[in-house]
């Protein structure tokens, strides 16, 4: 499985703040005992809360993953279009992933309740909006992670069962 993060944000993008939660992203891709995959080389990428450079990221980034992984701009602010920029090219809303993102966060804070994070498929890849700071990357991937590979099978056709099969065991 191939992997890419994009961290959407102003600040990142122009330098004046580092971005601490696309390599948190890629560390915890690159350390996952359930997941196996390879993190693309140059992740993450940084652009900034614009919906045309999110939008162009993305889209670029589907010609080589598997999985698109974005952090930031998921929230209220006028500068957070990541779900704007997702929608525009995003086939198919996955709205189970969604829904259980905002579950389990929800079980750990109540600012979870003010994400607009997007998760969709395009093609045979699989993108998921994911907000900025650290500890909600942390969160969001313990959600994600047990159920990746299986999604992935089922994107790519190749799911046999095994997976599910040793899911309900």
């Amino acid at each position: 499985m191939r992997v890419s993060v994009i961290t959407v944000s102003d600040s990142s993008h122009a330098g004046t703040r580092a971005d601490e939660s696309g390599p948190k992203l890629v560390e915890l891709v690159d350390k996952s005992l359930k997941v196996n995959a390879t993190v693309n080389e140059g992740s993450p990428t940084v652009v900034p809360d614009e919906v045309a450079a999110i939008r162009d990221a993305l889209l670029e980034n589907c010609k080589n993953s598997d999985v698109i992984i974005t952090t930031g701009g998921t929230g209220f602010s006028k500068r957070d279009v990541t779900p704007e920029a997702t929608l525009e090219v995003v086939e198919r809303r996955c709205s189970g992933l969604e829904i259980a993102m905002h579950t389990g966060s929800l079980q750990k804070t109540p600012m979870a309740a003010l994400s607009r994070a997007i998760v969709g498929i395009r093609g045979s890849t699989l993108i998921v909006n994911m907000p900025g700071s650290v500890k909600a990357v942390k969160e969001c991937w313990e959600i994600l992670e047990p159920v990746l590979n299986h999604a992935i099978n089922l994107l790519k056709g190749t799911d046999d069962g095994s997976e599910h099969q040793r899911m309900k065991e």
